[in-house]
């Protein structure tokens, strides 16, 4: 299935190949790249390879194509023909795949005769934090051939990719996340939320799944209310977002004595405005690149209380903007999110930290200026390009 809007003139397209287009960081930066990429540049498309859901509304470039290949549990193995039926169709300049799962369709885009194919990890699974399983790593190596750059988007994931998969460096190219500075802001109006206004709010934004581990949050948020029992009624726990867990941690909530005090609001549109409400972000992730979401909450002047994994330590920076812990480490967490409770003068240095760190380095036009140089040097070396579509944009 395929939706269509107002298609402007033709220029080079970039097909983004992704699992899902659902609610989380790693969508948020492709619609981000979309919306903000120079229309005159390159057209745009996204194919799914499960699906997509309202979600898709976010994308405001006119003339973007959404397809679905609808494909079920299994290997799938019928999704690599109907993939290459439709690159064929398109007719696209770049393939761009993301995460693992959509890695090996590199090959059928060969076949269909697309120019530039490029694959960006933004993350590790939960199933496999360290990136070791040896068979993944094997088929990331085997495309090597079939994908002109594998994209890191932490200098974590770029060392990992070079040294513990064996990509070639010459064939890495590191492009930092970025974020809506203007969207994301202090000092702009708050969502409005079920709690008094003299709370003191820890807020946490993501998918609820294994990876995130929201379950120890919730569990550091109930050493932090068994620590401070003259204050617990002033302390708040607001975890936005869906996934499978939900049910679970909303049990886990009660089963601790908290359920009083946690929030599931579910998957919302208005993250900007929830954040404004926060007094502090926390991330208790077992994984990750570097998470849209933490740097959404230091561009709306949050410190930051988050694992020591991945990326993370590269934005974070200890005692400046926020804390690192352990993942997996309740106590530890509860300690730091302890400290930010109890000493409120912290809470705006830091933050004010956060926000001058995320204007410097991780800007939406840094990152979409350094995907659209890619697209054009890349295009450039290909001398098929011509045969497919009129010429790359210089750089």
């Amino acid at each position: 299935m395929a939706v269509t809007k107002n298609r402007p003139a033709q220029t080079p397209l970039v097909v983004h190949l992704i699992y899902r287009l659902d609610f989380g960081g790693l969508e948020t930066l492709l619609v981000d790249c979309i919306n903000h990429m120079p229309p005159e540049r390159y057209r745009h498309a996204v194919v799914c390879l499960t699906g997509y859901t309202a979600f898709a509304e976010k994308i405001t470039r006119p003339g973007v194509e959404l397809y679905s290949l609808d494909k079920q549990p299994g290997l799938g193995l019928g999704i690599h023909v109907k993939l290459f039926k439709l690159l064929r169709q398109l007719r696209p300049a770049v393939l761009h795949t993301y995460n693992f799962a959509c890695a090996e369709y590199a090959v059928p885009a060969l076949a269909a005769g697309v120019p530039v194919r490029i694959h960006a990890e933004h993350g590790r699974d939960a199933s496999d934090p360290q990136g070791l399983n040896r068979k993944h790593n094997f088929l990331r190596r085997a495309l090597v051939p079939f994908i002109d750059r594998y994209v890191p988007v932490s200098h974590d994931l770029a060392r990992w990719l070079t040294n513990v998969v064996g990509i070639p460096a010459a064939k890495s190219e590191l492009i930092m996340n970025g974020v809506d500075t203007v969207r994301f802001a202090p000092q702009l109006a708050a969502a409005g939320t079920p709690w008094p206004a003299d709370t003191f709010v820890i807020g946490t934004v993501g998918r609820l799944q294994d990876v995130k581990d929201q379950a120890t949050l919730i569990e550091a948020f109930a050493l932090l209310c068994a620590a401070r029992p003259e204050g617990r009624s002033r302390l708040r726990l607001a975890v936005v977002g869906d996934g499978p867990l939900r049910e679970k941690l909303a049990q886990k909530a009660a089963d601790a004595g908290v359920a009083d005090l946690v929030w599931f609001p579910g998957a919302r549109n208005d993250i900007p405005e929830l954040m404004r409400a926060f007094d502090v972000f926390a991330l208790s992730s077992i994984a990750e690149g570097t998470p849209v979401t933490l740097l959404e909450a230091m561009a709306c002047g949050l410190p930051v209380v988050a694992t020591s994994v991945g990326g993370i330590p590269e934005v974070v920076q200890e005692g400046v903007n926020g804390a690192l812990v352990p993942a997996s480490n309740p106590q530890a967490l509860a300690a730091a999110l302890g400290r930010y409770v109890d000493e409120r003068a912290l809470v705006a240095a830091h933050g004010a930290a956060a926000r001058l760190n995320i204007e410097r380095h991780y800007s939406v036009a840094a990152m979409v200026g350094a995907y659209t140089a890619l697209y054009d040097r890349l295009c450039n070396t290909k001398t098929t390009l011509k045969e497919m579509t009129q010429p790359c944009a210089e750089s």
